[in-house]
């Protein structure tokens, strides 16, 4: 379950020190149930995505209060636990719990779709639940898990996304079509996906002594109640940047550029250009910490780590 959702979209080699780190803290679903917030999101910080770390804690209480602490064990139970879709659903059935669910990505879309020829556009739900149906029928006994298993590696490793796949090491070469009609190429068929929206905004590192400035984002939207740099849309020049350091009652004493910063997110583009500014003042409309006490204890996304390095020069 845990590695399930760390995986979204995250490489293994990334995740497994996380992985261990989280385990060792939460080693099972009470201690989960009931860790803090705030420390859930440091435990969970670089991963990204941190609603998936919230729907972590908030399943982890639903598996405490409804089902006496013990995992669920059918699909449609797991269906019922926040942060749990149709994939992670299939995974976690087949993998821990040897049940013949499949777990249909886009790795997975990718090997049936070639194999069979199949050219519907996988960016269609019914395409992935039709697949799903098929695959439930020849799923073999007892070895749930391997098959699972064994189409994510097709996909991963052999019938690759970008580039020619690598059919000759491929245990289905001789049944797949578009190998044999040497169209792999052709397939998935997928509708262009709609251009990223690009944002601009401008980052404020705000230093007075040894301790620098966070503020939290709102309890909802992206980064929901996330801990971030203070910062505002659009960009700002060096003196607009200045004044209103000024009406945030900051009482700036200097200012320097800090560098730019791109992030993206999976619909999104945040474009940032930074400044550095030292203040004689501190609000409390900001929480003011020193290195020390920011990695211990705030979680900062990873869209804006990118600046830490002038943050505490």
């Amino acid at each position: 379950w845990i590695s399930e959702i760390m995986l979204h979209q995250t490489r293994v080699e990334a995740v497994k020190p996380y992985y261990e780190r989280f385990l060792r803290e939460l080693p099972d679903v009470a201690s989960l149930a009931a860790v803090d917030d705030g420390r859930l999101l440091k435990l969970w910080e670089g991963l990204g995505y941190y609603s998936r770390a919230r729907n972590l804690k908030k399943a982890a209480q639903r598996i405490v209060s409804d089902f006496g602490g013990r995992f669920p064990a059918s699909r449609r139970e797991l269906l019922s636990l926040p942060g749990i879709g149709d994939y992670t659903a299939g995974a976690i059935a087949s993998i821990a719990l040897s049940l013949p669910e499949p777990a249909v990505d886009g790795n997975v879309l990718r090997v049936i779709m070639r194999l069979t020829g199949c050219r519907e556009d996988v960016s269609r739900p019914a395409v992935k639940l039709a697949v799903a149906d098929a695959l439930r029928l020849i799923y073999p006994a007892g070895r749930c898990g391997d098959f699972t298993q064994a189409l994510m590696e097709l996909g991963a490793l052999v019938c690759l996304p970008n580039g020619e796949p690598l059919c000759d090491n491929c245990p289905w070469r001789e049944l797949c079509r578009p190998r044999r009609e040497e169209s792999t190429g052709e397939i998935p068929a997928k509708s262009p996906k709609k251009p990223r929206r690009e944002d601009a905004l401008t980052v404020f590192l705000l230093r007075n002594g040894d301790s620098a400035a966070f503020r939290r984002r709102p309890k909802s939207g992206l980064l929901a109640g996330m801990w971030e740099l203070p910062n505002v849309g659009g960009t700002l020049s060096e003196p607009a940047a200045f004044a209103l350091a000024q009406e945030w009652g900051l009482a700036p004493r200097s200012i320097a550029p800090a560098g730019e910063g791109t992030h993206i997110f999976t619909h999104r583009q945040w474009n940032m250009t930074a400044f550095r500014i030292e203040c004689a003042a501190v609000p409390d409309t900001f929480r003011w910490v020193d290195r020390a006490g920011f990695e211990a204890e705030l979680a900062l996304p990873s869209a804006f780590r990118c600046f830490l390095d002038a943050l505490w020069r």
